[in-house]
């Protein structure tokens, strides 16, 4: 193996090093970055480098001497719902142990952009992996590496280092295997999130507050390991911060007919702004997705609303 990346002062390793510093600084607190964010690049030594190709997958800047990035572009919805639309990329996540199949451009092993693969795997370098969670959208996972390339399949392989670490070499099996695991719980998060925040038309279910930055998925329940490859829209809420922070505290419960009630132990609090926005809540139902098959489990709002009945 090359291990190019261990001279310090190797211009392709420098450079990659900035690449890696940008797309850190300007991912959303999901790991997720927006294509028009990826399309500005990035400034080096008074140039604009280019971290993702506008129309191809494989990316290796001119001034580079191996591959940078990878992307998987998520398709532009037709007439369903984007997260329907999110099985099959899902499914090979999930169903991965180890590593992902990353298809080659065309099926010409010898093609520049497979040669950068290949020549990624052999040298051992670390790369970003921008995979499409959402039209536009795309989560980060770095650093990656091309651990195999299959000439007659058509493929790669990738597999993940720890997140946000620079670990050289390429990871071993355990590493991988254990960063794979981190990544998918990552991608069940953002995925999640992103589903239950469209279904609510990225309204509070309670208050119809609108804001990105004020609005949060609630679980009904906490989800068991052995389901990370699953969800549902109809296991989450999209409440207000505070509105998901007295949810999650039980003193709000949300019934199997989705009306709202208070917990006692609101009497006792002094915070009378924060009582007075409760107080009205009293018997109202939530606002809820127009998908019915988006609509909260009526069975898992029982169970946490039991919950809520012994905490008072």
């Amino acid at each position: 193996m090359g291990g190019f990346e261990m001279i310090e002062d190797d211009p392709d390793a420098v450079i990659r090093r900035a690449a890696f510093r940008h797309v850190r600084h300007n991912v959303d607190r999901d790991g997720c970055i927006e294509e028009i964010e990826l399309r500005r690049g990035f400034d080096f030594g008074g140039q604009r480098m280019t971290i993702v190709h506008p129309q191809m997958g494989i990316h290796k800047p001119a001034r580079m001497r191996f591959l940078l990035s990878i992307k998987t572009v998520f398709p532009r919805p037709g007439g369903r719902v984007w997260y329907d639309d999110q099985q099959d990329i899902r499914k090979r996540v999930f169903e991965s142990e180890e590593s992902l199949d990353y298809a080659f451009m065309s099926r010409d092993p010898k093609r520049a952009q497979n040669r950068h693969l290949r020549a990624a795997m052999e040298n051992e370098i670390r790369i970003i992996y921008f995979l499409g969670v959402a039209p536009g959208r795309y989560q980060v996972l770095m650093p990656s590496y091309i651990t195999a390339w299959d000439a007659d399949g058509f493929k790669a392989g990738i597999s993940f280092g720890l997140p946000d670490q620079e670990i050289l070499p390429a990871p071993n099996l355990s590493q991988r295997r254990y960063a794979l695991s981190l990544y998918k719980r990552r991608l069940h998060d953002t995925w999640f999130k992103m589903a239950v925040s469209q279904a609510y038309d990225h309204r509070c279910a309670i208050s119809r507050l609108r804001d990105a930055k004020l609005v949060e998925v609630a679980r009904i329940l906490p989800i068991r390991t052995d389901r990370i490859a699953h969800f549902e829209v109809r296991d989450g809420l999209l409440l207000s911060r505070m509105h998901h922070a007295a949810f999650e505290e039980d003193l709000i419960g949300i019934d199997a007919d989705y009306r709202l009630h208070l917990s006692e132990r609101l009497s006792g609090y002094d915070h009378a702004p924060m009582l007075d926005s409760l107080v009205g809540l009293q018997g109202t139902k939530i606002s809820l997705p127009e998908r019915m098959q988006d609509r909260p489990h009526r069975d898992r709002l029982a169970m946490r609303f039991e919950r809520f009945k012994e905490r008072g």
